[in-house]
């Protein structure tokens, strides 16, 4: 919900429906535990995966949990049923009546379980809730109404739902996103309110649901002047500054793809068309260039860092080969996977656990799958990138270009010295404020580099055209 950090706000909960399997949502972290070892004993006894669905504002939160002492089970043996684990139409038909059954027999689990229960208030007023809502609902409304808490979203109870409606005179449905449960309560006959009063979009809130509910609203303290907007920008010294700034000035078409590199389609760079999915750039370019021909060819790239090209970033540059797609893929090599914590990936020579692993040689694979053009580039340096870039271009044939510089953030990469703006050469023409360093500002209409956050990478430099930046100068 609110897509803190995802392109949709897509309902999980469909998911569980389509597949027919059952779905847990815990609501604090003591349930993510327990509910979680209860996941698994379903798995056993139902024969099923289990979801559990967890939403951002559960993942977030802190609260106390009891683990208990580990149960280790020991390790199956293997039986070979092909039937069940080969899916053929044939074996397929024969287990859809079983998978209906399983989920009867889950319905019935749901009406008595434990993680589904009444807190009754003796109110009039009753609410139906899972997950997060129920922590919302519990602090906004209090022991003023009565509540169903749904540990199992799918397959929600029949008899239990009624039976709580009958206690209440008014029944709400509290749930984020799409009506799920909402429309269950529709269909087996019960009247309640749900997204005719909360919204369809984004996150819930305790204030909000004091709000609608009981027209009440919180006194908040603000500032008489609206707070600085603070968007996320590229780190001081992150090698994938160069590049887009050197796109932009290209004025080319660039399909983007996930990481951190998703940046550059901010101000000032605003060097980004496109980015969906992982891998998305590079099958993206290749069907714009077979749709647009020569007319996008010559002035498109994708951008993919060297993390997400080895997740799915390969099938796209297969097809681009196999199918003579005249196309400029980027892979921006930063040697470590940056936006999700600096994970290590199959080009750094070391495993998940940073223990030494084959590494993947990522000109020698770009050439095994039919690109002949593989060039390695250095970031920092703007005149290669845009010699290169207009090379590449031009070339009547797939390439790709490897732009490489490990992360600024690792901790084997070492810094050169903070650079330093001469006031007395500064113009104030802002030019250097292009690159979007963070390290550099505006103060008394000179330009001005903070010494605690530049790194001394030195793609600054080459934008001053009256030379003002340079090494900070020692006095004796």
């Amino acid at each position: 919900p609110s897509m803190h950090s995802s392109q949709n706000e897509q309902d999980s909960r469909h998911h569980a429906i389509a597949s027919k399997v059952p779905m847990l949502e815990p609501s604090d972290s003591a349930e993510c535990c327990s509910f979680t070892k209860l996941a698994y004993s379903l798995s056993e006894e139902y024969d099923t995966p289990v979801i559990i669905r967890l939403s951002t504002r559960i993942s977030h939160s802190c609260s106390i949990v009891d683990t208990q002492d580990r149960k280790e089970i020991d390790l199956k043996p293997y039986e070979k049923q092909p039937s069940k684990y080969v899916v053929l139409p044939a074996f397929a038909r024969a287990k859809h009546p079983l998978v209906e059954e399983r989920t009867k027999k889950l319905s019935q689990w749901a009406e008595n379980c434990d993680i589904n229960r009444v807190e009754d208030n003796h109110a009039k007023i009753g609410v139906i809730v899972s997950g997060a809502t129920y922590q919302y609902a519990k602090e906004a409304l209090g022991d003023t109404v009565s509540y169903l808490k749904l540990g199992m979203v799918h397959p929600l109870p029949v008899d239990l739902i009624r039976n709580f409606a009958n206690m209440v005179e008014t029944t709400y449905v509290i749930e984020e996103l799409d009506p799920i449960i909402e429309t269950h309560c529709n269909r087996i006959g019960v009247n309640v309110i749900g997204k005719e009063l909360f919204p369809i979009c984004g996150e819930l809130s305790q204030k909000l649901i004091k709000k609608l509910m009981l027209h009440q609203e919180d006194e908040v303290l603000s500032l008489d002047e609206p707070t600085p907007v603070r968007p996320p920008v590229m780190c001081c010294g992150c090698p994938h500054r160069g590049v887009f700034y050197e796109l932009k000035k290209a004025n080319v078409f660039v399909s983007g793809d996930i990481g951190c590199y998703t940046l550059g389609a901010s101000a000032p760079l605003n060097a980004m068309d496109t980015c969906l999915c992982m891998g998305g750039s590079v099958s993206g370019l290749h069907g714009f260039n077979k749709a647009r021909g020569a007319q996008g060819e010559k002035k498109s790239v994708a951008v993919i860092g060297d993390s997400t090209f080895m997740h799915s970033g390969i099938t796209g540059l297969i097809d681009i080969a196999y199918n003579k797609s005249n196309s400029v893929v980027i892979i921006l090599d930063n040697s470590t996977t940056g936006m999700t914590g600096h994970q290590q990936n199959p080009t750094t020579g070391k495993n998940i656990y940073n223990e030494p692993a084959a590494a993947v040689d990522l000109e020698a694979l770009c050439k095994a799958v039919g690109v002949q053009r593989v060039t390695v580039v250095d970031p920092f340096n703007l005149k290669q990138v845009r010699t290169v870039l207009k090379e590449e271009l031009a070339a009547e044939e797939p390439s790709v270009i490897i732009a490489r510089r490990p992360c600024a953030l690792l901790k084997t990469v070492k810094h050169n010295p903070p650079l330093f703006i001469n006031p007395e050469k500064c113009v104030g023409c802002r030019a250097c404020l292009g690159i979007g360093c963070p390290a550099i500002s505006m103060k008394n209409k000179k330009a001005v580099i903070d010494a605690t956050q530049c790194v001394g990478c030195g793609v600054c430099v080459g934008l001053c055209g009256v030379k003002a930046i340079g090494k900070q100068e020692v006095v004796s």
